[in-house]
């Protein structure tokens, strides 16, 4: 017995946001590790009569969870987001349809890699 398909909403993909997007690993369009989705931008709630969707407007990575743990709020700014509009396949990772240069770079990941990293000696360039 074949179990009919699920009807496809108009205009986008219906997922459970719970359990298809947050904690899962997102690849660029070559299969290299982005980050891990640690929160989601989503578009305004509806009123409570209404019977409209939600919507996913970003993906946010970062340290978010070192915030949750111990407290307080960093400037909307250093969030990193994704956009929707850049997702291609959501499976067991979030593919992405842009490359590793499209994707933006942790504002930490940036620091580290200026003020920590770049002063080890021969870090600046690829060993023979």
């Amino acid at each position: 017995m074949t179990l009919p398909m699920a009807p496809r909403p108009v205009g986008g993909w219906l997922v459970d946001a719970r359990l298809s997007l947050l904690d899962r690993q997102v690849l660029d369009a070559d299969g290299g590790p982005v980050g891990v989705v640690d929160d989601l931008e989503l578009s305004d709630l509806p009123e409570p009569t209404a019977n409209r969707p939600v919507y996913v407007l970003n993906l946010v990575h970062g340290p978010i969870v070192l915030e949750r743990i111990v407290g307080g709020r960093r400037p909307r700014a250093h969030f990193e987001r994704v956009p929707w509009s850049a997702v291609a396949h959501v499976g067991s990772a979030i593919e992405l349809s842009v490359g590793e240069e499209r994707v933006p770079v942790g504002w930490l990941e940036d620091w580290l890699a200026r003020n920590v990293i770049g002063r080890i000696p021969g870090s600046r360039h690829v060993p023979r």
